[in-house]
């Protein structure tokens, strides 16, 4: 079982091993238009919610408390508080149902689910979120020597989904079901492209630029703006991500996160990848969006390999990195 907590969603799935999701129930905490979700209230509708979403996971599942290997949750990265309330059920869980506990690093969860969803061996990942924005390999030598995924490219100030939730508060869009997705729709709208800052700084990319200045574009409509916005950014991820996987001499990318359910995204890198010669492996909102599944897979994998975290060492951090992470489970291409 996975408990996922680490920003506005708070999510329990239950998995087998082979991969197979038999549940994985989560609730969204949205906030009015104009605003952003604080921690402390997020925090606080986690406690809420989320013995509920237990329950709902064990029944949906068909299972008991009794049939379960292990309870995996988010360590990191994320929001402190959140993060902390999730895992304090864990451990309450723990004790009551005498289940090993298993930190796993919320990036990493996103990779290995879509790796499984999407059966991808060894694809670069474009990892696009609210708070992380990355371009990632499990390269030669982190096979041989390092066993870690390996960041090669990355965000040098906000993420990307960051960027497009302040702008939709800016426009006054609505946050729910995302800010993201409804800039999205607004941009199906837009017909004039407005040449914005281009921010690839070798393999990093920076968007602060491009947030400020189309905020100072009165004269433009919100979906000339929102178009263009997407247009700018997603170029600029496509470029890096075709630059590490000339680096790896590898041909597919798979895209997770939040950000990644954009279908103008997988658009654009499909095409990229088509003239490749690779293939583009991406997911719907199901399991882009952060959710408890990812959480249990990445947990269970490490379990089967021995890995278990200590009560004592069951806390989190809000600056966990993707290449912190020792990767004991892949065997592929050894």
């Amino acid at each position: 079982m996975g408990f996922e907590g680490s920003a506005n969603k708070v999510a329990v799935g239950v998995v087998r091993s082979d991969g197979a999701i038999l549940s994985n129930p989560r609730k969204t905490y949205i906030t009015p238009p104009g605003t952003g979700f604080l921690p402390r209230e997020t925090a606080e509708h986690h406690r809420e919610v989320i013995l509920d979403l237990v329950q709902a996971a064990l029944d949906e599942a068909g299972v008991a408390p009794k049939d379960l290997d292990v309870l995996c949750y988010t360590k990191g990265p994320g929001m402190g508080a959140p993060l902390v309330s999730v895992a304090v059920v864990v451990r309450m869980l723990s004790q009551i149902w005498g289940k090993p506990i298993v930190g796993v690093n919320h990036c990493v969860g996103h990779i290995e689910m879509g790796r499984v969803v999407c059966g991808a061996v060894d694809p670069v990942v474009l990892y696009v979120s609210g708070g992380n924005t990355q371009v990632i390999a499990y390269n030669e030598k982190a096979r041989r020597i390092e066993r870690r995924y390996r960041i090669f490219g990355e965000t040098i100030d906000i993420a990307v989904g960051n960027c497009l939730d302040k702008f939709a508060r800016e426009i006054g869009l609505s946050n729910d079901p995302s800010p993201g997705y409804n800039i999205e729709q607004e941009a199906k709208k837009g017909t004039k492209f407005i040449d914005l800052p281009y921010a690839v700084k070798g393999m990093d990319v920076s968007l602060s630029g491009v947030l400020t200045e189309r905020m100072r574009r009165g004269e433009c409509t919100a979906a000339d703006l929102c178009f263009s916005l997407q247009e700018t950014i997603f170029a600029m991820l496509v470029e890096i991500t075709e630059r590490t996987m000339a680096h790896c001499n590898t041909q597919d990318v798979l895209i997770v996160g939040g950000v990644g359910c954009n279908v103008r995204l997988q658009e654009m890198m499909g095409e990229m990848v088509k003239q490749r010669g690779g293939a583009l492996y991406a997911t719907d909102d199901r399991y882009c969006v952060d959710n408890g599944a990812m959480i249990a897979y990445a947990g269970l994998l490490a379990f089967m390999e021995g890995d278990v975290t200590a009560m004592k060492d069951t806390t989190c951090t809000q600056r966990y990195r993707t290449d912190d992470v020792l990767v004991t489970w892949r065997k592929d291409k050894e």
